[in-house]
């Protein structure tokens, strides 16, 4: 059975992180939203896709988090055990993958194209890389040390490797 208290927290935490991302900062940068686009021009409904698959991998790493780690993906709330297995087996960060599927879907399905959202897809990702490598990582090799490092080694931070 899956324990409650860190499901509980990792939804509540992954909540707040995605909300943050996806509707507060874009309407605090004032980033256009057309909520009539996807009538207009239903070729926008394909947005569905990589919002819903981002959305899945997304809820995916909040349970492994909560069921395999004991925690939540919050830094003050991080996991207990070191998390691998499924997505994580291929890359270090599906998350963060999850998390750019579900922004391209909502730009696709909502946004109209200006360069405030490239801005904005730009800064999220020099952000997000720049908390991996400074915070992130350097916490999980204190606090899992030669076994962070074993799976480093073998998994790659950004980019699935192909396997054979």
């Amino acid at each position: 059975m899956a324990p409650v208290w860190p499901l509980l927290r990792s939804f509540f935490f992954a909540g707040l992180f995605v909300s943050l991302q996806m509707y507060f900062l874009p309407r605090w940068f004032r980033l256009p939203r057309n909520l009539h686009a996807p009538q207009q021009q239903p070729l926008r409904w394909l947005g569905l896709v990589p919002l819903i698959l981002g959305t899945s991998i997304m809820l995916w790493c909040v349970w492994r988090f909560a069921t395999t780690g004991r925690g939540t993906p919050a830094p003050f709330d991080p996991p207990r055990y070191i998390v691998r297995g499924g997505l994580y087996e291929h890359v270090r960060n599906p998350m963060y993958w999850g998390m750019a599927l579900a922004l391209i879907g909502e730009a696709v399905l909502f946004a109209e194209w200006r360069p405030a959202i490239a801005i904005y897809a730009a800064a999220l990702i020099v952000v997000i890389n720049a908390f991996v490598l400074l915070y992130e990582e350097p916490a999980l090799r204190r606090k899992f040390g030669a076994e962070y490092e074993r799976y480093c080694a073998e998994v790659p931070r950004w980019f699935p490797k192909l396997r054979g």
